[in-house]
């Protein structure tokens, strides 16, 4: 990536008066965290069933298959924001970043310090007790995992589970919403290391299109919003490396 393509790429966002983005897997594989349908992701791995990880009525039955298998790369906290992360929450501190959409549930663009955060697929951040509905933040679930493998509720034994949206459950409205609003109102929106094949994510792009806002991507694959885009690069990790040194 040419440092030209990161000049004309920062011109875009500093000339927007509403710059939002959204993200996917692809930003946070450069943290060392595996993607989903990706090589290497977890739909590729021979000791885990990735359709059970995330189904709710497999949790219903066993919570420990997603606590055995989420832990390393959920729960270990090993995993660090990356530059991409950093220079998105820079963007937003320096005022020109309106709003980070996400389909991640890693919370590394608030270890990095961005504030305007909407997770489309939920957060490991907040559980909540399947049987009672008490609330119980990351870190005292976390103290949990370090006695007993699987977390239960100490006030009624009840599975508790991270307030991530499982396949067969709804996302969570306050997201969506707060999502619609931002693609709307976005007169550029830079979609970043996603694929677009997973809705209602994959729409977003196309309300702020319809809504006459320019789009821009950076992705290793191709996509469906490729033809449109102002802006299209490749390689997330050089592009952000060389904005970041234009800030």
């Amino acid at each position: 990536m040419q440092e030209s393509d990161a000049q004309k790429l920062l011109d875009l966002i500093q000339k927007s008066k509403h710059f939002v983005v959204l993200t996917g897997a692809g930003i946070s594989t450069l943290s060392g965290i595996p993607d989903f349908r990706g090589v290497g992701g977890l739909y590729s791995r021979k000791d885990i069933d990735a359709n059970k990880l995330f189904d709710i009525n497999y949790f219903k039955k066993d919570p420990s298959y997603y606590y055995k298998n989420s832990r390393d790369f959920l729960y270990e906290k090993n995993a660090r924001p990356n530059i991409v992360h950093e220079t998105l929450a820079k963007l937003e501190e320096k005022g020109f970043l309106k709003a980070i959409i996400t389909q991640n549930i890693d919370l590394l663009h608030q270890k990095a310090g961005s504030k305007t955060v909407f997770e489309l697929h939920g957060s490991p951040m907040r559980h909540y007790c399947m049987k009672c509905n008490k609330k119980f933040d990351f870190d005292t679930v976390l103290a949990m995992m370090q006695k007993d493998e699987v977390p239960y509720c100490p006030h009624c034994g009840g599975s508790i589970k991270p307030e991530i949206v499982f396949f067969g459950e709804s996302l969570p409205e306050y997201a969506l919403d707060n999502a619609e609003y931002h693609a709307k109102k976005a007169d550029f929106l830079l979609v970043l290391g996603t694929s677009l094949t997973v809705y209602p994510a994959a729409a977003v792009p196309e309300i702020t299109y319809r809504a006459g806002g320019k789009l821009g991507i950076v992705n290793a694959s191709s996509t469906y919003i490729d033809d449109v885009c102002v802006f299209k690069a490749k390689d997330l990790g050089n592009i952000f490396e060389n904005i970041n040194a234009l800030l």
